[in-house]
């Protein structure tokens, strides 16, 4: 079974978290990718930034559903989860706008753990990293190919 190492993509096009979100959309277009690894100026890993990211800046704003209890309204989603919507809806850089919670791997990790995650988590790009230092990453055009028999 290929490791991820075996399989990752190393030429790995990445951001920096003060390119703005217009730069992004341009890069993406540019370059023919749907995401991106934040990487800062040490090489560590920020976040991650993806097409679905700069599509929910034009989404309708989700206006909470109010439950009313006497004379008392509680709304029915976390303040927290309306505060997050709100950020990314008036994000103007990466940083502002990438989730920074990165479901990454290693390089010793197997292809099919690596395609269990992407499957779980509903991720379409996975980072390779040795600490936080990014290695490489894996799509699902990585996982499709090693898949398929040698020689094709």
């Amino acid at each position: 079974m290929p490791l991820a190492r075996d399989i990752m993509k190393r030429d790995v096009i990445s951001v920096s978290p003060d390119m703005t979100v217009e730069e992004l959309g341009r890069l993406f277009i540019e370059k023919n990718i749907s995401g991106a690894p934040v990487v800062n100026e040490s090489g560590d890993i920020r976040g991650m930034v993806t097409e679905n990211d700069l599509v929910a800046q034009d989404k309708r704003l989700h206006i909470p559903t109010l439950l009313r209890l006497f004379d008392a309204y509680i709304a029915l989603e976390p303040p927290s989860l309306i505060k997050e919507e709100l950020r990314k809806m008036s994000a103007r850089t990466v940083d502002e706008i990438c989730t920074r919670e990165v479901i990454s791997v290693g390089g010793e990790a197997q292809m099919e753990d690596v395609a269990t995650i992407m499957t779980e988590k509903r991720v379409h790009i996975v980072p390779v990293v040795k600490g936080k230092k990014l290695l490489g990453i894996i799509g699902r055009h990585e996982i499709i190919k090693a898949a398929l028999p040698a020689g094709e």
